[in-house]
């Protein structure tokens, strides 16, 4: 996982990645209940529940490279087939795209998990 990111940004820059991440789960938790309660059929409503899961999974900061792309691809799969209103999804797409290539930040399970870890070595003098 430590391959996937340079760092964990702090301050400033991990709280903007914050925020973008709550948002877009945010937006795409909303979206993808709100297809499924329209009663969706047996196909679209598997990819609706994966567009929930990979919301859940970006809301935590949980393996967020996979749940970015994940996001990217149906967001496009739904823009083409909703051609009426594309940019919904258009947008969807290029946050979980910008999720996966940024990475969580530091206020994200994966940065708990995956994250810089200081070692303290004792003195071997004493």
């Amino acid at each position: 996982m430590r391959r996937l990111f340079s760092t964990f940004a702090h301050g400033a820059p991990g709280a903007g990645l914050l925020l973008l991440r709550v948002v877009a789960a945010v937006a795409v938790v909303f979206h993808a209940a709100a297809a499924l309660r329209s009663g969706a059929s047996v196909e679209l409503a598997i990819a609706y529940v994966l567009t929930g899961v990979a919301g859940i999974l970006l809301l935590v900061g949980l393996w967020t490279p996979i749940a970015g792309s994940l996001l990217a691809i149906l967001a496009l799969w739904n823009a083409l087939l909703h051609p009426a209103n594309p940019w919904t999804y258009i947008l969807l797409g290029a946050l979980g795209a910008a999720l996966a290539l940024l990475g969580p930040g530091a206020w994200s399970v994966d940065a708990y998990l995956f994250g810089w870890k200081r070692v303290e070595l004792p003195d071997r003098r004493s």
